[in-house]
């Protein structure tokens, strides 16, 4: 079980807590991580990542233990600590403005 940290818009879509555990079949990557939320929270689909390059959107960032992954590649593995349920795979919505 991987545990994933979900910012309050997101909370509020699927009407869940501050955070959910998600099954993970296979390598546990961003991809696969965002794939399972995807899948047992339908109403997330697109909110993360854009349906068609299946790239991050601009206003979310990647976390876990305490490194920022928003620019590493999906397919890399999570650390040992977030695939065996220490740490949670943490999702922000970045701030913008001045």
């Amino acid at each position: 079980m991987i545990r994933v940290a979900l910012p309050y818009h997101l909370r509020r879509m699927a009407d869940v807590g501050s955070e959910v555990k998600v099954e993970i079949a296979g390598p546990a990557t961003q991809r696969s991580v965002l794939d399972a939320l995807e899948e047992r929270y339908p109403m997330l689909r697109g909110t993360m990542r854009d349906h068609q390059t299946q790239n991050r959107r601009p206003y979310l960032r990647f976390f876990a233990c305490e490194q920022d992954l928003s620019h590493e590649s999906p397919d890399a593995l999570l650390p040992e600590a977030v695939i065996a349920g220490h740490e949670p795979f943490v999702i922000v919505g970045a701030v913008a403005g001045g």
